[in-house]
């Protein structure tokens, strides 16, 4: 039986890969999650595994060393899936203080504590122990019109934000841990992510909350900043298949084939509301692009993303399954279905930093 560190499966992607893990592998794994349970992370998102033999949750920061080392000096550790991180673009430029310490330290924290648990006395490592490194297309930087123009993996960093400057700084670290140490690990870089249990600041969950209780949905600048977006359940099977698959010390990237404007998304999801909402519901009436606010453009704000996955594809067999049109109706159903989880995250500090953010532009 395999065991996997799982860091910050708390979160939107986390949480949905330790779904994903558990439906695919059952009893056959055991997952030790390790969240700090910042804003971000939701013990409700994991309700349904919490009672599982094989399943473990600890509170603690990827960056006390101490913490983490425990971890893997009581368990022996086979894989470590490393999510946690700072990973909203507008915290960044409020505080990137912070996305250095968790983004940058953390992962150094991570990286010290996995080898330190799997290095042999020879300088060389355990058979079948792996560490996969979860990162962003934007430290790529931005792409222009151009439709032919894609991100690969030998595409320089250019990061444009505190966000991706600490991930493009996370990734290099992991990447000198393999050309120094030939430490066992992979990068993965994803294009934006939506689906169940993400966090209601996000575009997606943002609208979806905005447009069922008539608020106004703040769009930056002109709204032609394009992203492809890639489903959440889509990803978390790439990284599974990047752990038992991916060739050592290589980077893949994970795109979603999905390329579209944030304007296109807020009209898409407006429209799709409307169509799934009775007509006796009164939230319909409120629904119209009328709802849309253009807003003071994003500090640093890239134009385009889009990700051309093409070696995981060749290497691996990986390519997404989900067509936006299919995975955004999937997304919205399933706020429509957990209308108290979004009630939970959406009260509190989430509202005071929603005003702090938006309620002045």
């Amino acid at each position: 039986m395999k065991t996997y560190l799982v860091t910050g499966g708390a979160g939107f992607i986390g949480s949905n890969y330790i779904h994903y893990m558990f439906k695919k592998y059952g009893d056959d794994i055991r997952i030790i999650n390790v969240d700090a349970l910042t804003y971000a992370g939701n013990l409700e998102n994991l309700k349904d595994v919490e009672e599982r033999d094989n399943y473990t949750f600890v509170k603690a920061n990827i960056c006390d060393r101490d913490a983490i080392n425990k971890i893997f000096e009581e368990n022996e550790i086979d894989r470590v899936v490393h999510f946690a991180a700072e990973s909203h673009v507008d915290r960044s430029i409020v505080n990137p203080e912070i996305f250095v310490e968790t983004n940058v330290l953390g992962t150094a924290t991570m990286l010290n504590a996995a080898k330190k648990a799997w290095e042999l006395p020879d300088g060389t490592f355990k058979e079948g122990k792996k560490f996969l490194h979860v990162s962003t297309d934007e430290v790529y930087g931005s792409l222009d019109d151009d439709p032919n123009a894609y991100f690969y993996e030998t595409t320089l960093y250019d990061p444009h934000s505190p966000y991706s400057a600490s991930k493009a700084s996370s990734d290099m670290l992991v990447k000198a841990y393999m050309d120094t140490y030939k430490f066992p690990a992979n990068i993965t870089n994803c294009s934006n992510n939506y689906g169940p249990y993400q966090f209601p600041e996000k575009l997606i969950p943002l609208v979806i909350s905005n447009a069922l209780a008539g608020k106004n949905l703040p769009v930056y600048g002109d709204g032609k900043n394009v992203r492809d977006w890639l489903f959440v359940e889509d990803h978390a099977k790439a990284i599974d298949m990047v752990q038992e698959k991916g060739k050592l010390f290589e980077t893949y990237n994970v795109g979603g084939h999905n390329e579209k404007q944030n304007i296109e998304i807020v009209k898409t999801i407006i429209d799709v509301l409307r169509e799934e909402l009775d007509d006796s519901d009164p939230r319909k009436a409120k629904l119209s692009y009328d709802l849309i606010k253009y807003v003071t453009d994003r500090k640093g704000h890239d134009r385009r993303y889009a990700i051309a996955p093409d070696k995981i594809k060749k290497e691996i067999g990986w390519e997404p399954e989900t067509m936006f049109k299919e995975g955004i109706r999937k997304t919205i159903k399933w706020y429509f279905d957990h209308n108290d989880w979004m009630e939970h995250v959406t009260s509190g500090d989430y509202e005071k930093y929603y005003a702090k953010m938006y309620d002045k532009r």
